[in-house]
């Protein structure tokens, strides 16, 4: 029914590691001669290889911090990468705050869902009463964060309603869900995120006129199920609750929600209406976030 296997042959293959000055040199191609001028700066002033390239010009700040990430096998996209996918804070900025702050939420979903001993193997649905709230930037951010950590994650875009996983990670959404749920999937529906080893989606696909209808046949709680099984990791974008129940429904099937709110944005009494029919609905609630994007 799908092809989640994708990309799992990466992980036998040996990592070989580098010296920061070698994914330096490389990365800003340097010449034999200039690699020389860093290494006679560096033994002079005593100073690290990234330092010393830096005081020369012939790298900077960022260059310096794509191979540190590079050495401990940490994803990071270079500068000239990031316009390409620019709402993908974790992997464009991992050491900025706002990384940060998907990392710790990062560790209490690790804690609270996917780590909870004795506890069944969920998938973490990413909730939001309303259109706007940014429950699509946050829930690529928590898969990138996720597949930093080395496990397999898969990231679902079930909102049939107004998919925009696709455009975030910049992957064709000729076929997905909507294909699979319906009884005509072909062709490869799960795809690799190349800058990110380890993450996968799951795009929508063709949009359906009937999406409700779809997430509430058995096929979706399968489709979970054996998703379950092939990863690590498993997070489900869903529609704006106000769009209609579909995240009610796809949050129960996953077995675990996480609401997310706007600042100054979201009325109060639509949150707690969703909070609580996923409460209603056994479902259980890992946190909220509070959104200030």
């Amino acid at each position: 029914m799908t092809d989640a296997n994708a990309g799992q042959s990466m992980a036998g293959t040996e990592v070989r590691d580098r010296s920061i000055g070698a994914i330096i040199a490389e990365t800003r191609d340097l010449s034999a001669d200039q690699v020389d001028r860093v290494l006679a700066y560096q033994r002079d002033h005593n100073v690290r290889f990234g330092e010393a390239a830096i005081a020369l010009g012939y790298a900077n700040a960022d260059d310096v911090l794509f191979a540190l990430a590079q050495q401990f096998h940490y994803p990071y996209a270079p500068e000239e990468s990031r316009h390409q996918n620019p709402e993908l804070i974790a992997l464009n900025q991992p050491f900025s705050p706002q990384a940060e702050v998907f990392r710790a939420v990062r560790s209490q979903v690790m804690m609270r869902v996917f780590n909870e001993p004795d506890a069944p193997r969920r998938a973490v649905a990413v909730v939001s009463p309303n259109q706007g709230d940014g429950k699509t930037f946050f829930a690529a951010n928590l898969a990138v964060a996720l597949a930093q950590l080395g496990g397999r994650t898969l990231l679902v875009d079930a909102d049939m309603r107004g998919p925009r996983q696709h455009e975030v990670f910049g992957v064709p959404n000729t076929h997905g869900l909507s294909g699979i749920l319906s009884g005509r999937a072909e062709g490869q529906l799960i795809q690799q995120v190349t800058a990110v080893p380890g993450l996968f989606l799951l795009p929508v696909g063709i949009t359906p006129p009937n999406p409700l209808e779809l997430i509430e046949r058995p096929a979706f709680g399968l489709l979970l199920r054996e998703l379950l099984v092939k990863f690590d990791y498993v997070i489900v974008d869903t529609p704006a609750a106000e769009l209609g129940a579909d995240s009610l429904v796809i949050a129960a099937r996953c077995g675990a929600a996480l609401p997310v709110a706007r600042k100054s944005e979201s009325k109060l009494d639509m949150f707690q209406e969703l909070v609580q029919g996923l409460t209603d609905a056994s479902t259980k609630i890992a946190g909220a976030v509070l959104n200030e994007y």
